[in-house]
């Protein structure tokens, strides 16, 4: 027996179809989807969350709905009906969009948070970033596509093979067998805190040294560029115009970037090592990479040093050694000398954007945000009047 139910939405109307259409109801079907709809010019979605089956008589009815109606779109078709629909070609002919798998992280282990979401491992072979946006399945394809991208070029990296659906959220499931983020490997094994940085650093410059089309990736020149462009109305104008210019003069490469590089993003699986976490992929120069590294490692805990042991699980100490073995590996044979002026340089990138954040952000403990505002504008004060250049 065939069903139907609707709802509407302001300027558009959801149609539920449950049961099956063939031959002998297609016509029945069809008169009464077009009197629920009765004459609708919005955007029409059919749910086909219980649709069982669709025959060619029942293909047709949904041809002649989308010729009346450019907008008609299809989702939540179960595997089965979007095989038909993809073997007759009408996934070509309209957006069709498969049902998600039903997933829950109730008592998961959580192994990551980021901005955009929080990563669950759901067994010994599985793990799932959950994205906190609502309106996360553009951004999920676009970091599948960013991922298989990465991946071709030579970057390790884990693909996501599904999309699930948690609670009223989605998430990317990965395969990653008994897989360990650097950050519990180094928890577990502090004295190996400089031998991670150097298989990071391995990682760090495979990515570093994949070139990109123009255009390619998102520019992070453009984005460091906003960060400065709004520092210079809250700092002294001779440091605040001579920011700017630091940045604008920064060379404009074509170097892959992952744009949030740290050990909680590095897996470790049967003795490879992995990135996950792609959807910050970018493209510029090394230099706006290390201003993250640095700002993850020591810049976000500037005025607090338990902050990275709440982002990353690791003390203070060993993220600052961390961080000094990055830099000792990434530029081999440099003295300290430099390396401290790539750390200047880092900082002075990683301030401008923790200064903007700061401001543009809501935080109740305003002493705190006071407290670090006045300290990336003492840093910025410091470093920028004696730093020539950003780039190396």
């Amino acid at each position: 027996m065939f069903q139907i139910t609707t709802k509407q939405e302001g300027n558009q109307k959801t149609v539920f179809l449950a049961g099956r259409i063939d031959s002998s109801n297609a016509a029945a079907v069809e008169a009464e989807i077009n009197a629920a709809i009765d004459g609708f010019s919005g955007e029409l979605i059919l749910d086909a969350d219980r649709l069982e089956y669709i025959s060619s008589a029942g293909l047709r009815v949904v041809l002649r709905l989308k010729k009346a109606n450019a907008s008609t779109k299809i989702i939540n078709v179960s595997s089965e009906v979007y095989e038909i629909f993809d073997m007759t070609g009408f996934t070509e002919m309209m957006d069709i969009s498969k049902a998600y798998r039903k997933l829950s992280v109730d008592g998961c282990e959580v192994i990551g948070e980021g901005a955009n979401g929080i990563v669950y491992r759901i067994d010994a072979d599985t793990i799932v970033k959950v994205y906190k946006n609502h309106d996360a399945l553009a951004e999920i394809h676009n970091e599948r596509e960013l991922a298989r991208k990465a991946f071709v070029m030579g970057v390790p990296t884990a693909i996501p093979y599904d999309v699930v659906q948690v609670g009223d959220l989605y998430g990317s499931v990965f395969e990653l067998l008994n897989a360990k983020s650097f950050a519990k490997l180094m928890i577990a094994n502090p004295e190996k805190t400089e031998e991670y940085a150097k298989e990071s650093v391995e990682i760090l410059k495979t990515i570093h040294s994949t070139m990109l089309k123009p255009g390619e990736l998102p520019d992070k020149k453009a984005e460091a560029l906003v960060w400065a462009e709004f520092c210079r109305d809250h700092l002294p104008k001779d440091v605040g115009d001579k920011l700017v210019s630091l940045v604008k003069a920064i060379p404009d490469t074509n170097n892959m970037l992952h744009g949030d590089y740290h050990i909680k993003n590095i897996m470790r699986q049967n003795g490879e090592n992995l990135l996950i976490d792609m959807d910050t992929l970018s493209m510029g120069h090394p230099i706006f990479e290390f201003a993250a590294i640095y700002l993850a490692y020591l810049g976000f805990s500037s005025i607090d040093r338990n902050n990275v042991k709440m982002f990353l699980g690791i003390p203070f100490e060993q993220a600052e050694t961390f961080w000094n073995a990055t830099l000792k590996y990434y530029f081999d044979g440099k003295d300290e000398a430099f390396l401290q002026e790539i750390e200047n340089k880092a900082a002075i990138i990683g301030f401008s954007r923790v200064l903007r954040r700061t401001f543009r952000k809501a935080k109740e403990d305003e002493d705190y945000k006071a407290r670090l505002i006045d300290y990336c504008k003492n840093a910025l004060c410091t470093l920028v009047p004696q730093t020539d250049t950003l780039s190396f």
